[in-house]
């Protein structure tokens, strides 16, 4: 069941819920249904892989991959703050939102990142093929004083335009779904805390 936007607020005051920076009842950011989230500075376009021609194959069904490895070595940290980052045509980008989420396990509630209808009628995606926010995401079990984790956004130009991205403008939105009984296990892969390297 989708939470309407009473209902986010309402598990937002008991503390189901956790948004940084969440805005005021009466702001555009929120919808019947969704919140707005913004970007953060940090932008990472994926550097050229290989040279000469030689060909470059991830294989991610390897026991040895490790996503978060291969970001940190095949991006370049870039900012978006002032002037903004141009988006090529056809290119690709890892983001981050400026707000924070926690969806603590036994909330029982879970979410979905969806792009906005404005970037998309213009060619951009965002967060390509991995819209869902487990029960659990952005805690740390082991640690209490953990607050909240960013999201991280895949960004894809699919379209003709040059596409310019700014920190603070809404890049997503977010869907809070309950979800029904308590899962056995909180979300704990490798994506369940998640940062820029943007202070």
């Amino acid at each position: 069941m989708i939470l309407s936007d009473r209902e986010v607020r309402a598990a937002l005051q008991r503390r189901l819920i956790w948004v940084s920076s969440c805005p005021p009842v009466a702001d555009k950011r929120w919808s019947s249904t969704t919140l707005d989230l913004t970007l953060d500075a940090e932008i990472r376009p994926w550097k050229e892989l290989g040279g000469s021609g030689a060909s470059v194959v991830i294989d991610p069904s390897s026991i040895q991959f490790n996503s978060n490895d291969l970001i940190r070595n095949q991006t370049t940290p870039q900012s978006c703050a002032g002037e903004g980052y141009i988006l090529e045509p056809k290119s690709f980008v890892l983001a981050w939102t400026a707000e924070k989420i926690k969806l603590p396990n036994l909330s029982r509630i879970g979410a979905r990142v969806e792009g906005k209808s404005s970037l998309a009628r213009i060619g951009v995606g965002i967060h390509v093929t991995a819209p869902t926010i487990h029960p659990g995401f952005g805690e740390k079990p082991n640690d209490p004083a953990f607050e909240r984790s960013q999201i991280r956004l895949e960004i894809w130009n699919a379209g003709p335009l040059r596409i310019c991205l700014k920190k603070g403008m809404s890049i997503c939105q977010i869907i809070f779904e309950e979800v029904h009984g308590i899962p056995e296990g909180a979300y704990a892969g490798q994506f369940a805390v998640q940062a820029s390297a943007s202070p």
